[in-house]
C-alpha cells in the first residue's frame, strides 16, 4: 500500500491549484480527494518499494543458484560423456 504521507501530499497538491472560490469549500474537498484517491490506487496492481526490493534481491539469489546449478550440471553432463567414451 501506498505511504499515506504521499496521498496527503497529493492530496494538497490538488487542493492548491483550485480556484479561490472552490477553496473556501474547506478540507471537506482535501479530505474527498484522498478519499478517492486511495480507493482508485488500491484498484491498481501495484507493490511498495520495499516490496519491489526485497523480490529483486530474491530473484537475484535464484539466478545465482541457477547459474550454479547449470555449470555442475555441464562438469556432470562432460564427466558422463568422457566416461561413456570408448578408450581407443
Amino acid at each position: 500500500m501506498l505511504n499515506p504521507k504521499n496521498l496527503e501530499s497529493l492530496a494538497q497538491q490538488l487542493h492548491s491549484v483550485l480556484p479561490q472560490s472552490l477553496k473556501n469549500v474547506g478540507n471537506d474537498l482535501e479530505e474527498k480527494f484522498k478519499q478517492i484517491l486511495q480507493a482508485q490506487l488500491t484498484k491498481l496492481d501495484v507493490v511498495t518499494r520495499e516490496e519491489f526490493d526485497v523480490q529483486s534481491q530474491v530473484l537475484l539469489r535464484t539466478r545465482e543458484k541457477l547459474n550454479e546449478l547449470e555449470k555442475r550440471l555441464d562438469a556432470f553432463t562432460e564427466q558422463n560423456q568422457n566416461s561413456s567414451s570408448p578408450n581407443v
